[in-house]
């Protein structure tokens, strides 16, 4: 195992939210995680910041462990696990927060190990006219990609820039690449809809250089055995890169 493929050391800490098993070094953290928020003052919330009940000796203020803001107990009642700030058991959520938590945990079950398992693609470097067969996967410490082929690339997820899935199925008139400025704000391509991830466009940055490198991914048509699975990786790197946005945006 290389090293920048070895899992980092954890150590367990306790904080007002509850246990956490968090990286011992802040810079081998995951490009995916939430930092944990601070709570609102109990003296600026005399009221659920939900249902707006005042909160007495009988209804007591709960804090929401993904937001921090303050509810009653009504409100935020929902035990859910959050592994994107690391807790070791599942906190208490407000309703809102813990749909989402719900949603990123299917990420965390699955879509995660996909990425680490890997897919094969065409790779195209630059402006290059030539590709090469390479697998692609997620290190297992979530902080690189790796690409091996007949050469060797690694591309560190905190230092991508950009992110294009390439897609066929639009209805014409309209460009086959959908770009994600705002991953926020789009439109999940992969889910629904007629159209089809057949490969992605990245630009990353290099310590020490100015300019953008450029990666393309194609899932080539020669890869039938392979084609489902490629389609699986795009759609999770998909959901990948909204989380990486979400963690940069916090």
């Amino acid at each position: 195992m290389s090293g920048r493929e070895a899992l980092d050391g954890k150590k367990l800490v306790r904080s007002p939210s509850g246990l956490r098993m968090v990286p011992e070094s802040r810079a081998a953290r995951s490009p995916f995680g939430l930092e944990e928020p601070p709570w609102v003052p109990d003296k600026e919330c005399p009221r659920c910041m939900q249902c707006s009940i005042k909160f007495d000796f009988i209804t007591r203020k709960h804090h929401c462990r993904r937001c921090g803001k303050c509810f009653c107990d009504k409100c935020c009642s929902k035990k859910v696990p959050l592994p994107r700030m690391c807790f070791v058991d599942p906190v208490r959520q407000c309703a809102e927060c813990a749909l989402v938590s719900q949603k990123e945990t299917e990420f965390y079950d699955k879509q995660l190990k996909v990425l680490m398992n890997g897919a094969t693609f065409f790779v195209t470097r630059g402006t290059s006219d030539k590709s090469e067969v390479m697998v692609c996967r997620l290190s297992n410490n979530q902080r690189y990609l790796f690409l091996d082929g007949e050469n060797h690339y690694e591309i560190e997820i905190a230092q991508i820039s950009s992110v294009q899935m390439l897609t066929e199925g639009f209805t014409p008139g309209e460009k086959d690449t959908h770009t994600y400025t705002s991953l926020l704000e789009s439109e999940n391509t992969m889910e629904g809809g007629n159209s089809r991830a057949t490969g992605m466009l990245l630009q990353y940055k290099v310590p020490g250089l100015e300019e953008l490198k450029q990666i393309k991914f194609t899932a080539g048509e020669d890869f039938s055995s392979n084609k489902k699975l490629s389609a699986s990786w795009l759609a999770a790197m998909h959901k990948a890169t909204k989380l990486l946005y979400e963690s940069r945006d916090q």
